[in-house]
């Protein structure tokens, strides 16, 4: 691997020194704050490594699922990804009366679809979410990178930090995250903050092959991938997200924001259930009173609903979802906690969760996304 070390005012300033030296595929391996600027440490290998692949692609990514023969209105999606409800055996009695009428009028104001609401209504309501949806925990990131994707805002970069963040809370090796959003000059500033107040090793890749050489280092703590808001419906932006799945060999969780439209809801998640996603982490259930969209993406596209994220601080952490917690919630019909909760969507923040956030002074102020 060739290496550069560079210096400059500003870290954008010292990230073009170094793709003018090494190219656009090197790889961010340190940054310190020296003086009055910047030092960052890249590296790039003169080729990609020329080794055979771990396990055999799935079919649907090797073939484009989004093709340029149309506008991005017009962009239609495998039928192998507009899925129907699964067949169903018995979950137990329908609902009658009093319970019935409960249940109906609570997915009624969630705007849940109609086909998805007649389906939950034939019987009782956790044991019907857990036989039509798919819940379950999130790939490892150790085995295989994890890359998170979404549209733009959907809180992608929040995540990564907040899934780094329990790794460290964990004891276990801090990951390596991978930051590809080169869009969002704020985002990369959070990034920057998040990792160096966890420890994690932080690579800037700025295209799919710097990715994968970043991937390629395999830390102990595994891989987190990044990446910019896309529009899965532009054929440009959907082949760019391919292009790093492909080059990554990463397991899909897409993270979408709680309270879309169910309809919208639906063909986002079946776009990117097309681009390889495989499971889902909503966002914004602190801000979020109805969870039809998120019901109704879960179902269109199949997807494993993982866990969410609720607050914009990184001691909130994921809550994880479970047919029992989404039944609750349901008929609450609020993001507002239950009578006498102190957190509407999160436990007390443990000893050890305060005391590695006791400094936010270290992370850059605003938003993540």
């Amino acid at each position: 691997m060739r290496i550069r070390v560079v210096r400059a005012r500003s870290m954008a300033d010292a990230m073009r020194l170094l793709a003018a030296e090494l190219g656009p595929e090197a790889v961010l391996l340190a940054s310190r704050r020296v003086g009055e600027g910047y030092e960052v440490t890249g590296g790039v290998e003169p080729e990609p490594p020329d080794r055979p692949p771990e396990e055999p692609l799935p079919k649907e990514f090797l073939e484009e699922p989004l093709m340029p023969a149309f506008s991005p209105a017009q962009a239609p999606l495998p039928e192998s990804f507009a899925l129907p409800l699964p067949a169903l055996s018995t979950a137990g009695p329908p609902l009658r009366g009093g319970a019935a009428e409960e249940a109906a009028a609570a997915l009624a104001f969630h705007g849940v679809p109609g086909a998805l609401r007649d389906r939950l209504l034939s019987g009782p309501l956790e044991a019907m979410l857990a036989a039509t949806l798919r819940f379950g925990r999130l790939p490892p990131p150790e085995e295989r990178p994890l890359l998170l994707a979404g549209p733009p805002g959907a809180g992608k970069t929040l995540t990564t930090v907040k899934l780094a963040a329990r790794q460290v809370l964990s004891g276990a090796t801090p990951p390596l995250i991978v930051d590809t959003d080169q869009q969002r000059l704020a985002a990369a500033a959070h990034l920057v903050g998040a990792a160096g107040l966890l420890r994690a090793l932080r690579s800037l890749a700025a295209s799919p092959a710097a990715a994968q050489q970043a991937v390629a280092l395999r830390p102990p703590g595994g891989v987190l991938i990044d990446t910019p808001g896309t529009d899965p419906f532009d054929p440009e932006q959907a082949r760019a997200l391919l292009a790093l799945i492909q080059a990554t060999r990463a397991h899909v969780a897409l993270v979408l924001p709680a309270g879309l439209d169910s309809a919208e809801a639906a063909d986002l998640a079946r776009a990117f259930r097309a681009l390889g996603a495989t499971h889902m982490i909503p966002t914004r259930l602190d801000a979020t009173r109805r969870m039809g969209g998120l019901l109704s993406a879960a179902a269109a596209a199949s997807l494993v609903i993982a866990e969410a994220g609720a607050g914009n601080r990184l001691a909130d952490g994921l809550l994880p979802l479970s047919p029992a917690w989404m039944a609750e919630r349901l008929r609450r019909r609020t993001h507002a906690g239950p009578p006498g909760s102190t957190a509407a969507h999160q436990p007390a923040a443990t000893a050890a969760r305060n005391a590695l956030f006791r400094a936010p002074a270290t992370l850059p102020a605003g938003d993540f996304a």
